[in-house]
Formats: structure tokens, C-alpha cells, sequence
């Protein structure tokens, strides 16, 4: 047995080295490099490319009216965790948690009715966050921090005698003009 590996190393160490000296004579050491350079670059490519993450199930929009959501049309302003997941409605803070004594407000266009609304954003107040709370964070058209009526960013509960912030709510106020 340790004849044949004998014979046969020797063997493949013949056929390897024949290749290397006819690859040699046929090809220069630079064309060498630069097709090990294009499979590099053509491999770092290849990753590079988008790909169906979904494997070929077509993408389903947010239902319009699905208030659980983020993309919900009344919270396009909203900056926090969606009472509707932490025991409240888009309306009402859930037991135990009292409405913030201020509030920020945003103009969300509804694609129901193809209008816009002005909404008012309140922090439900005096529980602890839920963990499994949906969060979300719209800042399109947020003012800077300095502009404290108009900036979503603040713990809206620091009027209030408890201070913790569990939910927010979106209390549409009316059409906007």
C-alpha cells in the first residue's frame, strides 16, 4: 500500500508540475495577476449585487388602517411606542397611565380620504414602558431641539407628577386648512 502512494505521489507531483512550466510558457506573470485580480474584484462584485431577500414572495405594503403600525398615517409624527401595542388605543392611554399635561402636534396626510389632518401627539405617563411595545420614529419635517414645542424628541411627561413614559397616542384635531 505504501507503494502505490509512493507511486502515485509522484505521480500527481509530474502532472502538477508539467502544468505549471506549459501554463508558464503560454501565459506571462502579469496576465496571471490581473486574471487573479478580476476574479477578486468580479467576486467582491457578485456580493455587492441586490438580491431578492423575500425569495420571490411579492412585498406587501402596510394596510392603510392598521394602527399596530408604524406606517399608519396618523403617526407621521410620532416618536415613541405605539399604544395600541402596550395596552391602550390610538386614542387612550392604557390603564394605570395618565395623558401628558403638554403635547406636540404634526400635519399627517391620510390616503384613505386624500386629506390632511393636524394630529396631537400625548405620552401616556406613570408606567413603566412595555417591552414588547411596538417603537417608532418619525422625524420628517421634526424642528430643531431648541424649538421645544415643535420637537418630538422630548420626555413629554415632565409636566406631569409621574414622569415615566410608557405609550404614545395620536388624537387627530381636525382637518388641516
Amino acid at each position: 500500500m505504501a507503494n502505490f502512494l509512493s507511486r502515485f505521489s509522484k505521480a500527481l507531483d509530474a502532472t502538477l508540475v508539467a502544468g505549471a512550466r506549459s501554463s508558464a510558457r503560454r501565459f506571462g506573470r502579469r496576465s496571471a495577476l490581473a486574471r487573479m485580480g478580476g476574479f477578486l474584484v468580479g467576486g467582491a462584485m457578485v456580493s455587492a449585487l441586490p438580491f431578492d431577500r423575500a425569495f420571490g414572495a411579492p412585498v406587501k405594503p402596510a394596510p392603510v388602517d392598521d394602527d399596530t403600525n408604524c406606517e399608519y398615517w396618523r403617526y407621521c409624527a410620532l416618536d415613541g411606542n405605539l399604544c395600541t401595542t402596550s395596552g391602550g388605543t390610538k386614542t387612550s392611554c392604557p390603564v394605570g397611565a395618565e395623558a401628558s399635561q403638554v403635547s406636540w402636534v404634526g400635519t399627517c396626510h391620510n390616503p384613505g380620504d386624500k386629506r390632511d389632518y393636524l394630529v396631537s401627539y400625548y405620552d401616556c405617563c406613570g408606567k413603566t414602558p412595555y417591552s414588547g411595545a411596538q417603537f417608532c420614529l418619525h422625524s420628517k419635517g421634526e424642528r430643531p431641539g431648541y424649538s421645544m414645542g415643535l420637537h418630538n424628541d422630548i420626555n413629554w411627561c415632565m409636566a406631569n407628577a409621574n414622569k415615566g413614559y410608557h405609550c404614545t397616542v395620536a388624537i387627530v384635531l381636525g382637518v388641516a386648512e
